[in-house]
């Protein structure tokens, strides 16, 4: 054996090596990561075919491995690492011939890239990526980052440390909009690092805490990184359950596991959201503490500036707190006690089908005894009980049509149990509430009457629906009902709108604000996939950022003002009525009225957003977007095509097996993920995350989702340990990216000297999410999917 190495360990030196030096090169790497594989296939085929490189295999024709398969030991757990004295036999690593494994390869990479790029399942996912990145890009160019961190500084100016906590602020909020790592550090590094350190600030701490807190768009979603790992981590978790279930005797996952081998990508956001706002918390607690104890390197600032009207602290807990809090839960007490609940009195025509057991049951002895251990004697006695009653009730009660009269028993048992006041109004009349509330708030001097006679209209909306509208009341009736008293609302809401637009704070954070709910609030909430919410994204960047435009030319942003109301109207049609004016038996006025108000506001909504474009491609704005997007896009998809071809030259010679033979080793499934996590963190210091993603997942992800972890936890945890790829020095980019843009007294020292605790800070958020995993689990645990 060469320098007493087995053949398979230089073959993976020579692909690292291989892989490292074409970073350095400064070829792109996209382009880079595919050369680097065919180069280490070419390297490795001629030390082979030199009989240079030896791979000492187990000798499965010996009598010793016959004896141990024949105790029970099952030939897949059997390794060199696990029975080192086990009888070997030396074999070429390309026991059938390099040229053999070249052609596999060949035809492999085919199927790949058809499989996973162009045309597979997950591609609907991926497209999600390009729609990310297009709004992130459009809303980093409509300066919303110069708005927020003069307002947040404004904000939290005052306090020991204030800069500093203003801008972990405005990453998160970036981060949640945008997404886009190095267009946020480059634009905080632009405009608040002079200020920072013009008020006496550390440049470490202002370095630092403007390098990590742009990395916040790698875990606080939409995340890119989240979309890609997320596609990628559902094969590997799918596959490796069916092959975990396979190993115990079950026929399959779900037989096993109880549920199907399933973890989406909006989970995966909705899992993501806490972990998130916990490392933004934590790098605002090391900052204000920071500051505290060090006053006079993170000194408190007063900015001036600002617009409104000066308030008492008693109006402002009044309006901001005291009303808004009230309006919440006295929604949420009157949901409990079922005054505010669902009016939908639509019942099946069929009768609802027996419940089966919890688990299946009819498995055979080693399937039984893997679910037990996995489940727990209990819930296997509590499936075995469950199943036995349904055995003597004759079997699982199959679905029947019900008869007329069963059906109006139904409906009207369902119309008895309705709530007096309908969600949908609830949610409605709140909305309003809060906005004469905020209104109210930021201009108590102002005449109180228009905000009344609108707070009067979302009585009478409450008092209509209460008294004239029942479960049957048609859409149509309901709204002709509360038209009047919603036109007073309205009005107190617009009056109320254009009053708390002389805010600066309410003012710059609320249009991006409603696109980040708008986005996030139908992937948490399960409404839709991300795929579709990016594009509702995408769209709304537009619509920002063309008004935003708009605005600085001096001209009226209206119709985007009026596109974006009729998306409003599109989505609370589609809501509230049935659309489907093909369906058989005619359709009633009301439909066709309902029908052509969604189409009219979906046409004019198209046309804002048509018009938007024309807006940002005459302003110079939309030519450099596309662009933009174009190139980033590219480079993920590239580096997608290129690690395909590098996994399977690591395939090809034994890598893949001999990696995973290594960790299926240890006993401990605890301690196996442990050096996982380890490796990707040394990994994260010379390679991004994408080529961790793309290349290293998909050799361990078969080991590490193969286990009993929840694949949500898992993922997010490594999610977590690629986002400080991009702090650790020599090859973070966030560094690369600061670095580029700060002033000549900061050095590079300074930036990697502040950058080291917020790399530590890294690690305790991991370490929180070790301990306690319900961190990661209870969000979408608590969201429907």
């Amino acid at each position: 054996m060469l320098f007493g190495l087995d053949g398979v360990e230089i073959g993976l030196i020579i692909v690292f090596f291989c892989l490292f030096g074409g970073i350095l090169s400064g070829f792109p790497v996209a382009f880079a990561i595919g050369g680097a594989g065919i180069i280490s296939f070419g390297i490795i085929a001629a030390l082979d075919s030199a009989g240079i490189l030896v791979h000492q295999a187990i000798d499965t024709s010996s009598q010793v491995y016959r004896d141990l398969v024949s105790s029970g030991v099952k030939p897949d757990t059997v390794s060199v690492f696990r029975y080192p004295d086990l009888p070997r036999v030396a074999e070429a690593v390309f026991p059938q011939g390099w040229e053999t494994a070249m052609d596999r390869n060949l035809s492999f990479i085919v199927n790949r890239m058809n499989e996973r790029v162009l045309a597979g399942a997950s591609i609907e996912t991926l497209l999600a990526v390009l729609m990310f990145v297009l709004m992130g890009i459009t809303l980093e160019r409509s300066k919303i980052a110069n708005d927020l961190l003069t307002t947040m500084a404004r904000v939290f100016g005052p306090l020991p440390g204030g800069l500093a906590v203003s801008i972990v602020v405005v990453g998160a909020f970036l981060a949640a909009s945008t997404g886009i790592v190095g267009a946020t550090v480059v634009t905080m590094g632009l405009l608040a690092l002079p200020t920072m350190l013009r008020n006496n600030y550390s440049p470490e701490l202002a370095t630092g805490v403007i390098a990590a807190s742009g990395t916040l768009g790698q875990i606080i979603p939409p995340s890119i990184v989240i979309v890609l790992l997320g596609t990628l981590a559902g094969d590997l978790y799918s596959t490796a359950q069916e092959a975990r279930a396979q190993e115990f005797g079950c026929s399959d996952a779900l037989t096993y596991l109880g549920e199907p081998a399933v973890v989406s990508v909006g989970t995966l956001f909705q899992a993501a959201l806490l972990p998130g706002i916990l490392l933004a918390l934590l790098y605002a607690l090391y900052a204000f503490g920071y500051a505290l104890l060090n006053p006079e390197k993170a000194p408190a600032v007063m900015m001036e500036g600002g617009t409104g009207e000066p308030i008492t602290r008693g109006e402002g807990l009044t309006w901001f707190l005291g009303v808004p809090t009230a309006l919440i839960v006295g929604a949420v007490l009157l949901g409990s006690v079922n005054v505010i609940g669902s009016q939908n009195v639509t019942v099946s025509t069929f009768s609802d089908a027996g419940q089966t057991a919890s688990l299946r049951t009819n498995v055979g002895e080693d399937c039984q005894a893997a679910m037990i251990d996995l489940h727990g004697q209990t819930a296997w006695d509590a499936a075995v009980a469950e199943q036995e009653s349904i055995d003597a009730a004759g079997g699982v009660s199959e679905a029947t049509k019900l008869t007329e009269e069963e059906l109006a028993a139904a409906q009207i048992a369902k119309i008895e149990s309705a709530a007096p006041i309908g969600t949908g109004l609830t949610v409605l009349m709140v909305l309003m509430g809060l906005t004469l509330a905020v209104g109210r708030g930021v201009a108590p001097s102002r005449d109180p009457k228009p905000l009344i006679l609108g707070a009067i209209g979302v009585l009478l909306i409450a008092l209509v629906d209460l008294v004239a509208i029942s479960p049957t009341t048609t859409a149509g009736v309901t709204v002709l009902l509360i038209a009047l008293p919603s036109l007073l609302a309205f009005y107190g809401c617009k009056v109320a709108a254009a009053r708390s637009a002389s805010n600066d704070l309410i003012r710059v954070v609320f249009p991006p604000l409603v696109l980040i709910i708008a986005v996030l609030g139908s992937i948490l909430g399960g409404i839709t996939n991300p795929t579709p919410a990016a594009a509702l994204g995408a769209g709304g960047a537009i619509m920002l950022a063309a008004y935003r435009k708009l605005q600085d030319q001096g001209k009226s942003g209206k119709i985007i003002i009026w596109a974006t109301l009729a998306v409003a109207v599109c989505i609370l049609v589609g809501v509230n009525f049935d659309l489907r004016i093909n369906a058989q038996g005619g359709v009633s006025a009301e439909t066709v009225i309902a029908f052509g108000v969604a189409y009219g506001s979906y046409l004019f909504a198209l046309f804002g957003l048509i018009y938007g474009c024309w807006v940002l491609f005459k302003g110079g704005v939309l030519t450099p977007v596309v662009r933009e997007t174009a190139k980033v896009t590219s480079m993920v998809f590239t580096i997608l095509i290129g690690s395909q071809l590098l996994n399977l030259v690591v395939i090809s010679f034994g890598g893949e097996h001999y990696i995973q033979q290594f960790l299926k080793s240890f006993d401990s499934e605890l301690k196996v993920f442990l050096i996982v996590m380890v490796v990707l963190f040394i990994l994260g210091f010379v390679l991004d995350f994408l080529e961790i993603i793309y290349i290293v997942i998909p050799i361990v992800g078969p080991v590490i989702y193969g286990g009993s972890f929840d694949p949500k936890w898992v993922t997010i945890m490594v999610a977590v340990n690629l986002q400080t790829s991009f702090l650790t020095p020599p090859f973070g980019f966030a560094l690369f990216y600061l670095r580029g843009v700060a002033p000549k007294e900061v050095t590079t020292g300074h930036i990697y000297r502040g950058i080291l605790p917020f790399v530590l800070i890294q690690v305790v958020g991991l370490g929180i999410l070790w301990m306690f995993p319900a961190i990661v689990t209870i969000v979408p645990a608590l969201m429907p999917n």
